[in-house]
This record gives structure tokens, C-alpha cells and sequence, in this order.
């Protein structure tokens, strides 16, 4: 009997070649709408599908093939007796190939302007349900979904006539990841029409970017993935213009540097060791900032991620390439900037979208046997109800270091401390077992900088000993939420220093 291949793709990418390949093999092609008429029009003996099933596109084509005609060809066990007789009781016949690719449904709803009903013709119904039928049914069927399939297929076809049971496999599990990812977006897309936040049953998907040579430890696998329409703000949307590729840990320190840097609006640099700020500068250009930021701890700089808001331009890159630097990722480079960097083989060059800059509605993190899932904390200082707690009032330069402090601390790990004057941070602690330890982390790394600076501070003090600390180092100022049972015991502290202390009414934790 006369093998036959159901051909039906949105995506037309080899398909021609592809039937023509099957056609001298002698399978008879069916197809379906403009993919039937493309390959007619290419010469192909093509039979409808509709002369298969005796019934009609219907619907605005919405009903083609799902007929028993079809998915009886799909589901038939080739070897069981019973299925082959009602095969010939029905006058159905087996499918042996099946290439199918869906109706482009992220492409529509990623276009700004698409509408509610254009997304929802663009889910496909009948495609997902062949594929899952003809996968579902492997150890008969050959389904493809990925046009880089073909060849392989096309080379066991012509050697022995038929695929192996292995590739069979391969491809259906392709075919139900793809299906699987095609739902989840639908999922997702319908559930933010209803608005539910956190849905019985939360599905996602995300698509190979690239498989990495290890993760932290040489001794680890990894691999990174990318969220489809995700936030273009983001190290998965980056385009790399130089370098070698990125390693898990320098992704993981890239996502820190750019979610630091998107705080400010005016020209700054941020360098990020270990996921922790280690540099933070804000300046009238783009080579002061970085200057600052550079200034703020010339040390840990040493091999770390740089991320600045404006475009890097030759004074900037000369500075940049006076130090071993993993990665830079700025919205754009000046030609000259990106002759002077790729001097240094190495460095990563990375461009990311500062412009209307999607942000991802909830930020996820795996956990043994689960996932947690939150909001970003976008919370800033000009959402905080500000509160001068303390007998005497920031200066206008305390006032600007502040906000600086305040919004480079809820970015470092907690327990966290950071101490600012108004263009640079000068001392960052991270990740201690109490806040007065970080306290002396970043005062110690600040020295005599701290005279006369400003600290802030992720969570409330919940004991003077912070401020005692900070008042012996010279700190003059000091952000903090508020919110201790003895909040009174460090405001008096510092009026008994001289001390400013703002509250915020904001704790900005981050584990």
C-alpha cells in the first residue's frame, strides 16, 4: 500500500524540497490550505485533505481535520488486528509521516497593537491535535515539527524506508514539548485576560538560548534558557557584539549590573562582583559615572561586570580597558569605543534595551521540589512615604546621597549596608548574619570617606548599635525603614551624634 505524508506548516521553510524528497520516495502527499497550494503550485501532486475525509473546510477553515479519516490514520496500531479491520471496515488509511508546524501564536500577541480576537484565532486546534495523535502514536508514525528534522528523516527513509524507532521517539518528545510550550503561552496569555496573579496551576515555558560549559563549578551542567517575550530589559534579550560566550556566572552578575543601573535616570555606572555591587557612580557623563564607580572600591573591580545607561563612547571605553573587565553592557557603543575595547579578545561586549524597557511581572526562583514567585521589587524612592525622624534634616547633598544609597542597598544581599556620598558608593556590606557586621563591612571599606557620608540600610535597625557604629565612622545620615520596637533608641542615638535619619517605611530584603 501507498505510504503517505500529511503536510500542513505555517511556517514553509523547506517544505517544498521536503515533499518533493518524499514524493520520489513514492508517499503520497496530503496538505491542507496554503501549504497544499504552495506545494501545487511547485509542481507537487498534492491530495487534499478534504478528498480524504468526503466533508469540507468549514468554519473559516476552523474545522479541516479533525475527521476520523484522519486521526484514524494517525491512531491505528499498524499490528493489531482489530485496529486494521475497522481501518477497512471505515475505508480508512494509515499516515505515516506527519510534519505539522502551528499558527504563529507568539508572533501575534507579541505585536503591540494585536487584539483580544486576533490572538484567539491564531490558537491552533487541529494542528496540536494531529501532532499529539501522530506522537502519541510513534511507534508507527514519523512526526515533525522542526524543519531541521527533514534531512534526517529524508536520509532513513532513502536508506532503509523507514525511521528508526529511536528517531520515532526523539521527534515525539519534541512534538509534546512543542505542544507543551505552544499551551503554556496560551495559558499564560489567557490568564492575564482574567487577571489571576496566582493561577491553581502555573505553567511556563522558556526556550533554549544556549548550553553553557558549566554552571558555578567546573563540576556542574548548566544551560540558560530564555522566558518567549520576556523583558527586553534583560541578559536573555542582550545582543553580544564581542567576546566569548557567557558562563553562568558571569549571566547571574550581568542580571545584577542591570537591574542596579536601570535605577537611575541620570549617566551612571555600576560594577557587580558575586551578584553584589562593588561599585556604584553617577555622574554628568558617562566616563565620570564610571570614573566613580570605578573609584568607589579599585580593588573588587578587578574582573567584574560593568553596566552603564548611556551609550559608551572612546573616553569612557579608554577607561574600561585600562582594567580586566569580564563583560560591559551598555545600550549602545561608539564605533571608535568598540575599536578600542576589542583590542581585549576576551571582554564581552553586550547591548540590551534601555527604551521602554519591558519588565517581567513576577520574578521566579527554583527551589527543592518547587518554585517561588513574586513581584519585582520596583518599589523607589519617590513611592516611599518619607518620614525625617530625627531633630535635624539632611542637607541637600545628604538628601542626594541617600536616594543613591537607598536605591543601590535593596540591591545588594541582605543583611545589607551601603554608604554613599552623593556621586558614589563607598563602602558596601553584604549578606552578613546581622546588620551591625555589615555595618562595619562598609564603613571599614569606606575608611575616611565615611566623614561626613551617608548610609542606608536594607531593613530596620532593631538596636542602636548600628547607629553607635555609623556615628564613630563620621556618618552624618542615614536611610533606613523604620518600623523596630526600638526605633526610639536609634533616633535618640542619633540626635545624640547629630546624625539625620530618614525613615521609609520600606524594607527592601533580598535573599
Amino acid at each position: 500500500m501507498t505510504k503517505r505524508a500529511l503536510l500542513s506548516v505555517s511556517d514553509k521553510s523547506g517544505i517544498l524540497e521536503f515533499a518533493q524528497q518524499l514524493e520520489q520516495l513514492g508517499y503520497e502527499i496530503l496538505s491542507t490550505g496554503g501549504t497544499m497550494k504552495h506545494l501545487a503550485d511547485n509542481g507537487v501532486r498534492v491530495t487534499a485533505v478534504d478528498e480524504v475525509t468526503k466533508f469540507p473546510e468549514i468554519m473559516e477553515g476552523r474545522v479541516k481535520t479533525l475527521n476520523p479519516m484522519i486521526h484514524g490514520g494517525l491512531l491505528a496500531k499498524r499490528d493489531d488486528e482489530g485496529h486494521i479491520a475497522q481501518m477497512e471496515e471505515h475505508g480508512i488509511q494509515g499516515i505515516d509521516v506527519v510534519c505539522v508546524n502551528l499558527y504563529p501564536f507568539k508572533e501575534t500577541i507579541s505585536k503591540p497593537d494585536v487584539t483580544t480576537e486576533d490572538a484567539i484565532e491564531n490558537i491552533d486546534i487541529g494542528g496540536p491535535a494531529m501532532l499529539r495523535a501522530s506522537a502519541k502514536n510513534h511507534a508507527y508514525v514519523t512526526v515533525i515539527v522542526d524543519a531541521n528534522d527533514y534531512d534526517e528523516v529524508l536520509e532513513q527513509l532513502r536508506a532503509t524506508g523507514e525511521t528508526t524507532l529511536e528517531t520515532r521517539r526523539r521527534l515525539a518528545a519534541k512534538v509534546f514539548r512543542h505542544t507543551a510550550a505552544y499551551d503554556a503561552l496560551i495559558a499564560q496569555f489567557m490568564t492575564d485576560l482574567t487577571g489571576e496573579q496566582f493561577p491553581e496551576q502555573l505553567t511556563q515555558t522558556y526556550e533554549l538560548k544556549q548550553t553553557l560549559r558549566y554552571g558555578e563549578n567546573p563540576h556542574q551542567e548548566a544551560a540558560f534558557y530564555a522566558r518567549p517575550l520576556g523583558s527586553d530589559f534583560s541578559i536573555a534579550y542582550a545582543d553580544q557584539l564581542h567576546g566569548k560566550e557567557l558562563s553562568y556566572n558571569n549571566i547571574q552578575d550581568a542580571n545584577a549590573a542591570i537591574q542596579i543601573v536601570k535605577e537611575f535616570n541620570d549617566p551612571a555606572a555600576v560594577a557587580v562582583k558575586h551578584m553584589n555591587p562593588c561599585g556604584v557612580g553617577v555622574g554628568e557623563t558617562i566616563d565620570v559615572a564610571f570614573k566613580k564607580a570605578y573609584e568607589a572600591d579599585p580593588v573588587s573591580i578587578f574582573g567584574g561586570i560593568i553596566a552603564l545607561n548611556r551609550e559608551v563612547d572612546l573616553a569612557t571605553a579608554e577607561q574600561l580597558s585600562e582594567i580586566f573587565l569580564e563583560i560591559v553592557i551598555a545600550p549602545s557603543f561608539t564605533e571608535d569605543a568598540i575599536a578600542q575595547l576589542t583590542k581585549k579578545k576576551n571582554i564581552r561586549l553586550l547591548t540590551i534595551s534601555f527604551e521602554q524597557a519591558k519588565q517581567d511581572a513576577f520574578n521566579n526562583v527554583s527551589v527543592e521540589g518547587g518554585l517561588l514567585l513574586q513581584s519585582p521589587d520596583t518599589f523607589g524612592f519617590e513611592e516611599a512615604t518619607i518620614e525625617v525622624a530625627t531633630d535635624r534634616e539632611p542637607t541637600e547633598e545628604e538628601w542626594e546621597a541617600l536616594k543613591l544609597g537607598w536605591s543601590v542597598v535593596k540591591h545588594v544581599k541582605s543583611n545589607a549596608i551601603v554608604v554613599t556620598d552623593h556621586e558614589m558608593t563607598l563602602g558596601v556590606g553584604a549578606g552578613q548574619m546581622n546588620r551591625v557586621g555589615a555595618a562595619k563591612i562598609a564603613l571599614e571599606q569606606a575608611g575616611e570617606r565615611a566623614k561626613g557620608a551617608a548610609l542606608a540600610s536594607d531593613a530596620f535597625f532593631p538596636m542602636p548599635d548600628t547607629i553607635e557604629t555609623a556615628a564613630a565612622a563620621g556618618i552624618t545620615a542615614v536611610i533606613q525603614p523604620g518600623g523596630s520596637k526600638r526605633d526610639q533608641d536609634s533616633i535618640d542615638a542619633a540626635n545624640k551624634h547629630g546624625i539625620a535619619m530618614v525613615f521609609t517605611g520600606v524594607r527592601h530584603f533580598k535573599h
